[in-house]
């Protein structure tokens, strides 16, 4: 006998309930705190778990590490990260629904003025572990070092380092209410947040969550919640 293939619904969770990743760490895709999340991430995964005709639980992390593991250990059905090669070996993404700059702090006194400047021999550059830009930077630099903890701009901080690097938004005010600290004009890379889900899937389950990412880019559903949660709605991401 043909055993009927799964529904997206029991392939995405088996467990009945859709069990959704979220980054509090990220201050752009969510926001609040554990007991009541708010922002476009878990916005997105109340209207796929909607779609689906599912529950959903939000499990909170307060670093994007920590949600990756949560996925790749099969604690989470889903989660909401940057697209990046290292992590596409355990999670299958959808086309990014919004799109962020990294940018690199530098005391207000320093040398570096460019971008391409802070790539050189003794230039130390604090991230945050496991973050996009770590796992981007750790790649891509020939001659700066990266520096690794719990957050980037604060061991750019304590430890006296030539740059720090994060994200543009969270950055931004930080060296508003830090005068001693400026940003470098430009970015060092794009961040493409997407929807992602365990490579083991269904073609169809990925399919699915990549169609319904286009449509809530399409009608208004991803700038409506970033305005909502009091974000730019010019970091929605362009069509697939």
């Amino acid at each position: 006998m043909t055993t009927a293939p799964k529904s997206p619904a029991a392939d995405l969770a088996p467990t009945g309930v859709l069990r959704a990743s979220i980054n509090l760490g990220n201050p752009v895709l969510a926001q609040g705190t554990p007991e009541a999340p708010g922002g476009i991430t878990v916005d997105l995964a109340r209207e796929i778990g909607a779609r689906l005709g599912l529950p959903v639980e939000l499990l909170c992390f307060d670093a994007a590490r920590k949600s990756f593991e949560a996925m790749a250990d099969g604690r989470a059905d889903l989660c909401f990260l940057a697209v990046d090669p290292a992590r596409e070996t355990e999670v299958a993404f959808t086309a990014p629904y919004v799109v962020i700059e990294g940018v690199y702090a530098v005391p207000r006194g320093s040398a570096l003025t460019t971008v391409e400047e802070v790539d050189a021999p003794g230039v130390r550059i604090g991230v945050k572990k496991g973050s996009a830009y770590d796992l981007f930077l750790s790649r891509n630099l020939v001659h700066a070092t990266v520096v690794r903890g719990e957050e980037g701009v604060d061991t750019f901080r304590a430890e006296g380092l030539e740059a720090g690097a994060g994200i543009r938004q969270p950055m931004t005010a930080y060296a508003a209410a830090h005068p001693d600290v400026r940003l470098i004009e430009g970015r060092f890379m794009e961040i493409r947040q997407a929807v992602g889900t365990t490579v083991g899937r269904r073609p169809e389950t990925v399919a699915f969550l990549r169609d319904a990412v286009e449509e809530l880019k399409a009608n208004g559903f991803v700038a409506e919640s970033l305005r909502r949660s009091g974000q730019e709605a010019g970091l929605l991401a362009p069509p697939a």
